[in-house]
């Protein structure tokens, strides 16, 4: 398997942080999603390969359906922009 790029790799993002001091696991993120989530992308997106736009507003969309309290941005759950 090859390494991935550095470029594509941007390290532990914030999303990872959020979801652990709330409590969330993957699997809960995908199942309050109602858009196409899989535990797969979500994994990506903690662990900071590259992902898309599009991916990263239906993880931020899924977060803010479990968080009543608090609407998190695309800008406060990655330190990069897709």
């Amino acid at each position: 398997m090859d390494t991935p790029s550095p470029d594509r790799n941007h390290g532990p993002q914030p999303l990872d942080a959020i979801l652990t001091e709330r409590g969330i696991d993957n699997h809960e993120l995908v199942a309050a999603s109602t858009e196409q989530l899989t535990h797969k992308q979500v994994q990506k997106g903690r662990k900071g390969r590259q992902l898309t736009p599009n991916l990263q507003r239906k993880i931020a969309h899924a977060l803010n359906a479990l968080c009543k309290d608090r609407k998190y941005r695309v800008e406060d759950l990655f330190n990069y922009r897709g």
